[in-house]
């Protein structure tokens, strides 16, 4: 449970490849609660570091979509393409101390490396090292990779809020991870980290997508010496077919053309119930009145 003496910092993290859709609406609002429950901030993050998938304007429709529905943030939201330089320090630090390697192996080399190391529990290829000694005669530099302990030091847990006990082998399900692409773009892990130490994130709420990503956010802020915030990770949004509702899946706005009225009917309330809220409200403001609470409740039911 976030502690009664550490002010409660949580914040948003999407990234503007388009629209919010009703996944991200639930993510979004169970960190709003979660902040709301706890009197603490909730700081707004554009995670906007993959370019190729940025849509123009997308960033100005998520912030009037939050606040058409009643959601306000704490300060100025900021931008990860503004905090470049932040990224380059962490990464500086982690070649000082010996941790980072140039990576040759291409994304079909890595495929085509699954018999030798196996798939991670979410499908992917876990990388099995190849660069780690350095780059085979001939192999240019594709990526940057972060070496991962061996062993018992490999094994990282943590307890969700959500979820209970979570437990992940970096070396056997993993591997040694990126941190800078072969396009020259940071990878999500590094910008994560260094982006909630800064804002001095204490709990991050975020969907259940991401809880494999956490250990190694743990293990990267063990190694650049940041504090470890706490997490609870909301189940997903699944489309028709299982899949997990993204813009890549087709979702879509859920606010395009409603009016406060419908917007409640049709986002708001089908969000909360599907956080496990039981709600009926007459508008805007007596939802959030509603929900605050019925949070508080919905929690005290978790590990």
């Amino acid at each position: 449970m976030p502690s009664s003496t550490v002010p409660y910092i949580g914040r948003f993290a999407p990234s503007p490849s388009g629209p919010l859709h009703m996944g991200s609406l639930v993510a979004a609002m169970a960190s709003y609660l979660d902040a709301k429950v706890h009197q603490g901030a909730w700081l707004l993050r554009i995670e906007d570091l993959d370019y190729d998938r940025n849509v123009d304007g997308a960033d100005a429709a998520i912030l009037a979509s939050l606040l058409r529905c009643g959601m306000a943030w704490d300060g100025e939201a900021t931008w990860q393409s503004r905090r470049l330089p932040l990224y380059q320090a962490a990464l500086r630090r982690l070649q000082d101390d010996g941790l980072v390697y140039a990576c040759g192996c291409s994304r079909k080399e890595i495929q085509d490396s699954v018999l030798q190391a196996g798939l991670a529990k979410n499908g992917a290829a876990v990388y099995p090292g190849t660069c780690r000694h350095g780059l085979a005669h001939g192999k240019a530099a594709r990526a940057l990779r972060l070496r991962v302990p061996e062993g018992a030091a490999a094994v990282y847990g943590f307890v969700d809020r959500w979820h209970g006990e979570v437990r992940q082998d970096l070396a056997s399900e993993v591997g040694d991870f990126i941190v800078l692409r072969g396009d020259g773009y940071w990878a999500y892990q590094l910008a994560v980290v260094v982006d909630d130490a800064d804002q001095g994130i204490t709990q991050v709420v975020r969907g259940a997508d991401l809880l494999d990503s956490t250990p190694r956010q743990l293990y990267l802020q063990d190694v650049l010496g940041l504090p470890h915030p706490g997490y609870l990770h909301v189940p997903v949004v699944n489309n028709a077919f299982g899949e997990k509702l993204s813009k890549q899946t087709g979702a879509l706005a859920f606010d395009t053309g409603t009016s406060p009225a419908e917007l409640l009917a049709s986002a708001l309330l089908p969000a909360a119930r599907f956080l496990g809220l039981d709600l009926q409200a007459g508008s805007l403001d007596d939802f959030w009145r509603r929900a605050i609470p019925a949070w508080a409740q919905r929690l005290s039911r978790q590990p």
